[in-house]
């Protein structure tokens, strides 16, 4: 599969604009780039659980959707879409459906990484021929940006506040992209929007195009939460990879593949000194978080590099 980037521009809009999403945030254009890869003449059934972009997408009798759209609750859009792939499968044998539909899930971390792990789960192990798209913010951001799984360590958010006893969240982020490699589907994957959006690209077409369950997890800051300016979105996803915080790879078929290692990689402050939510980091005495966050961003590149391998 080649990527020409006027070629995938020109596509028809499956996700317009007229949406309430905050400027700078990253489900939009995760949504978009996803919605993208799709081959013209492929229509898709697109399920989203109740997160900021399904209320802010869908305002009846409003909406940014140009494909087959359903609203789940919080918890099982997964089951949902699940549903409909087995409903869609059984009358396509029958030969009363002859419409080519794609399948895909999107939710936030809090709707993915939390609440809606056992459906999730559950969809991939039973093997339905569909994709889950988590666009990933590091909380709870439709509800007050409260702490979620995917939270990093020291972030501020609204359940962990910073004070003088407890500097932000002081728990790990949760790999769920290991935790979904484990569950032997054919495809899972890491992505944000770089290099032309070329990765975001290339991911989605194969994660939609792999017979049976996929999964795309999308690094999507959001300007509120992280409090970062809304014309940085992009800068932000960049220096994610170059400190390697959030690597692009895929594991396909259970095989580790890299997408791409920094000529140089850059020191972990160069991607926490933008958002507002890890400014503590940098007060005086505050150092140790930053070594703390350092050294676990360094181990866990060098066992993704020997997976890799």
């Amino acid at each position: 599969m080649s990527y020409n980037l006027k070629k995938e521009a020109a596509k028809r809009e499956r996700f317009v604009g007229g949406h309430r999403l905050c400027a700078g945030c990253g489900a939009s254009v995760a949504v978009r780039g996803v919605l993208r890869a799709l081959d013209e003449e492929d229509r898709s059934y697109c399920g989203v659980a109740t997160s900021c972009l399904e209320v802010s997408s869908f305002l009846y009798p409003f909406t940014a959707w140009q494909e087959s759209y359903i609203h789940s609750a919080f918890e099982n859009v997964a089951a949902t879409v699940a549903g409909a792939e087995a409903c869609y499968s059984a009358l396509k044998r029958k030969g009363k459906m002859k419409e080519n539909y794609k399948f895909i899930a999107f939710g936030g971390d809090g709707g993915t990484y939390d609440i809606g792990l056992q459906s999730l789960s559950g969809a991939m192990e039973r093997g339905h021929d569909m994709v889950y798209v988590c666009y990933d913010n590091e909380a709870y951001m439709n509800t007050g940006i409260q702490r979620s799984s995917s939270s990093p360590k020291f972030a501020e958010v609204s359940t962990a506040p910073v004070g003088s006893v407890v500097p932000g969240k002081m728990q790990r982020k949760k790999d769920l992209t290991e935790v979904i490699v484990a569950h032997n589907v054919p495809y899972v994957a890491q992505t944000t929007f770089t290099n032309n959006f070329k990765d975001l690209h290339e991911k989605s077409y194969k994660a939609i195009y792999t017979p049976g369950p996929a999964f795309l997890n999308i690094l999507s800051p959001c300007p509120r939460g992280w409090r970062y300016d809304p014309a940085e979105l992009m800068t932000i996803c960049k220096l994610a990879v170059e400190t390697c915080v959030w690597p692009l790879y895929e594991v396909i078929e259970g095989e580790w593949k890299l997408s791409y290692e920094p000529k140089k990689k850059l020191p972990i402050e160069d991607y926490l000194r933008p958002q507002g939510r890890f400014s503590h980091m940098f007060s005086s005495g505050a150092e140790w978080m930053i070594e703390d966050a350092q050294k676990y961003v360094d181990k866990k590149w060098e066992n993704l590099l020997n997976k890799c391998k």
